[in-house]
């Protein structure tokens, strides 16, 4: 397998995490997103969306590519059941997807790189102002994030069930995958993460995991301090 990312991208970020956990090895393959790389005419076939990750797997049928990190995560999941990423029972898979969503549909998109690109290049925001928008929304979300964390957590002991560790139980599940990297960006950002006790938790319990550890950007060989 070859993993075509950004060690600054949330979406690759989430991917390594699961390739970790599963235990599989792939091959690392760098697109600088800052400078542009995805946009190369060599990489045309490989990125049609010009973005990253892509997962590149060599299959009977040839090489077959998989793009959107969600879709790469469940395509892992199912191939390579060991250590899953989604609960057994239909309402667990659910609210561990609506969490994950909830980060990657809700949060992510309003700091993405090209999203901060055209705020200061094409509208001509300046930088301090950029930075406003970032930490209101990621804040905002993880705001959120924090409610939904506690609303599941008093469903599950109405219904009889232990407390959860992670996002939704005792194992990391897809929510986590997604929660560790946007966490990360918070940080970057010096974005307020008082007063989400249950979130950092999570955060904190997910890092020190070896998986979570061995996937961040200080891991990766294009890491740039």
């Amino acid at each position: 397998m070859k993993l075509y990312n950004y060690y600054r991208s949330s979406a690759a970020f989430r991917v390594r995490i699961a390739l970790e956990m599963k235990g599989l090895k792939y091959e690392y393959i760098a697109i600088h997103l800052a400078k542009g790389e995805q946009l190369k005419s060599e990489f045309g076939d490989i990125l049609p969306d010009e973005i990253v990750p892509v997962l590149e797997l060599e299959t009977e049928a040839g090489i077959q590519r998989l793009s959107q990190s969600m879709a790469i995560i469940e395509y892992l999941d199912e191939t390579h059941p060991a250590s899953p990423l989604l609960p057994a029972d239909a309402i667990g898979r659910a609210q561990a997807r609506a969490l994950a969503q909830s980060v990657a549909c809700e949060i992510h998109p309003l700091n993405n790189l090209r999203v901060l690109k055209y705020l200061v290049k094409v509208l001509g925001i300046e930088e301090d102002a950029k930075n406003v928008w970032v930490r209101h929304w990621i804040r905002r979300g993880l705001e959120a994030f924090e409610r939904q964390l506690r609303a599941l957590d008093k469903d599950r002991a109405a219904q009889g069930f232990g407390t959860s560790d992670y996002c939704l139980g005792g194992t990391p599940t897809v929510a986590d995958l997604c929660l560790v990297p946007q966490i990360f960006n918070a940080k970057r950002f010096n974005v307020n993460l008082d007063g989400l006790p249950r979130t950092m938790a999570v955060f904190e319990l997910c890092m020190a995991q070896s998986a979570f550890q061995k996937a961040q950007p200080s891991s990766c060989p294009d890491f740039e301090a």
